[in-house]
């Protein structure tokens, strides 16, 4: 089996990512010593490399090179982050600056689902579940927020 068990986001300018990513979602952020890096933990339970858990730190890191430009195909992977509180967190990310690249919206047996670029240029995705159709007897919709079995 294999896991996703790190990330890490690019940044132009890396406090300014730092601040957005702390403001909203309060992760906090530790520089290493002698790079342009700081590693990111992102809450209590989160998955570390011998313990399950319900969500993954990361890394942030100087990016080599120019931001993706507004409108520019994906080259590369994106985060989409599991949250009961999507329509709250969308909004607050517009507030500290993200720009919407898809407004939310309700994907059946799926959840409601939104994606922001960052104000660096990295897209984001929102997710919560749809809890709506599991209430009507459909489907049973995944949990976003459930990355690792329970023990």
């Amino acid at each position: 089996m294999s896991l996703v068990v790190h990330f890490e986001i690019h940044a132009s300018e890396p406090q300014r990512l730092i601040d957005f990513y702390s403001g909203l979602f309060g992760w906090t952020f530790a520089p290493v010593p002698g790079m342009d890096y700081w590693t990111i933990e992102t809450g209590e339970g989160s998955v570390q490399l011998d313990t399950p858990g319900w969500g993954i730190n990361g890394g942030l890191t100087k990016r080599e090179g120019p931001a993706p430009a507004p409108g520019s195909p994906i080259t590369g992977a994106n985060l989409v982050i599991g949250t009961d509180r999507v329509d709250e967190l969308f909004a607050k990310g517009l507030e500290l600056g993200a720009t919407s690249q898809m407004d939310l919206a309700d994907v059946p047996g799926v959840g409601r689902l939104g994606y922001l670029h960052d104000p660096d240029g990295n897209l984001l995705g929102l997710i919560s579940p749809d809890m709506g159709e599991v209430e009507q007897g459909a489907t049973e919709a995944v949990d976003p927020m459930r990355v690792t079995p329970e023990p």
